[in-house]
């Protein structure tokens, strides 16, 4: 294939809509936030607020699972490349909590609007989170059953956390209302 000297188009070009933009905004919010996070003391190894999974909710509550998708595995991947973090035991610990993460808040759109807020989807996406590390775990970094005495205090901070950053996003929408991910139509 070759190219005129008058040409001046790239022999290659993807096109950027609106959504790539919405969703690289987010997504830069969100690794953002998990880098201050990372930042932030803990008194257990692994127990972190999730701050950046309030911005996932947010776009799952905004613009649907699949942008939701797209931002979740950004943050994951960015933040740890960010942190030097990326392919160590973290990273895969980060990133199968949000997989599951993702996958309980793809079938939790199933749920009763009525009883399921931005509340309750953010606790089911917490402990799904705490699930997928505890199991990753599990598995993979200690293969004994003692890794399960842990699940107390993680399920605390998944209550907790999960509770203060589903208030946050019910509180952002209360401010600036949008539609619904309950909605007949959304995209997923």
């Amino acid at each position: 294939m070759t190219r005129s000297t008058t040409e001046s188009r790239p022999l290659l070009a993807l096109p950027i809509t609106d959504d790539d933009r919405r969703i690289a905004r987010y997504s830069a919010a969100a690794i953002a936030l998990t880098i201050a996070e990372a930042a932030l003391p803990s008194p257990l190894p692994g127990v972190k607020p999730g701050l950046a999974n309030i911005i996932v909710l947010l776009v799952l509550l905004r613009h649907g699972w699949r942008d939701a998708l797209w931002v979740g595995l950004l943050r994951v991947v960015a933040g740890s490349l960010l942190l030097g973090q990326f392919l160590a035991p973290g990273f895969f610990l980060a990133l199968a909590g949000a997989v599951a993460s993702l996958a309980t808040l793809f079938f939790a759109r199933h749920l009763p609007r009525r009883w399921f807020g931005a509340v309750s989807l953010s606790l089911l996406a917490a402990f799904a989170h705490i699930g997928g590390q505890i199991v990753l775990a599990r598995l993979w970094l200690v293969p004994h059953d003692g890794v399960f005495y842990l699940l107390p205090v993680f399920a605390t901070a998944a209550l907790i956390f999960g509770t203060i950053n589903g208030l946050v996003v019910a509180r952002l929408f209360a401010v600036s209302p949008a539609p619904s991910f309950y909605q007949a139509g959304n995209e997923s």
